[in-house]
């Protein structure tokens, strides 16, 4: 395993649209386990999208699992995800590990439907609240060539420079 570099802004392959996953296979396993690493290597990493790491396919992983009290599914990979219903819209505060520097107001779906094949190229599909929810918008607007940036509700009142902390 080994830990992949992320892309950060303002590099201009963060806007490319990532291409569906067509075979699963043991390399494809071996990189989902790199990726995950890398994420989990982060401060507080919760998400990350294979586009981060200049591999544009539909990739992303997602464990919200180590925060306290909230609904979740445990440790998610889902490859070629689908969202396929969303109800209710909440404004909540976004970081990225591709934008370091930055967090922001964002407005996501409360609730989400959501299909996407797991690294054994099995159809799987997860109704995600809250958290969990925001989490998965985040990571697939990543493969869409979209970053929070992009849906912060107003860039002079809801976007901050993150905190340095020693």
């Amino acid at each position: 395993m080994a830990l992949l570099a992320v892309l950060v802004v303002p590099d201009e392959r963060l806007k490319q649209v990532s291409q569906p996953i067509e075979y699963f296979d043991s390399s494809l396993r071996d990189f989902i386990q790199d990726l995950e690493q890398t994420m989990r290597a982060g401060p507080g990493g919760v998400g990350i999208a294979a586009a981060q790491v200049a591999r544009f396919e539909r990739i992303v992983i997602v464990d919200v699992s180590s925060k306290p009290n909230i609904k979740h599914h445990g440790r998610l990979v889902l490859i070629n995800p689908e969202i396929t219903q969303w109800h209710g819209m909440v404004q909540g505060r976004e970081g990225c590990m591709s934008v370091p520097d930055y967090t922001g107001n964002v407005i996501r779906a409360q609730s989400i439907q959501l299909s996407a094949y797991d690294e054994y190229g099995q159809k799987q599909s997860y109704h995600c609240e809250g958290y969990e929810a925001r989490a998965i918008q985040h990571e697939v607007d990543h493969l869409n060539g979209m970053l929070f940036l992009d849906r912060v509700v107003s860039r002079r009142t809801d976007l901050f420079r993150r905190k340095n902390y020693r």
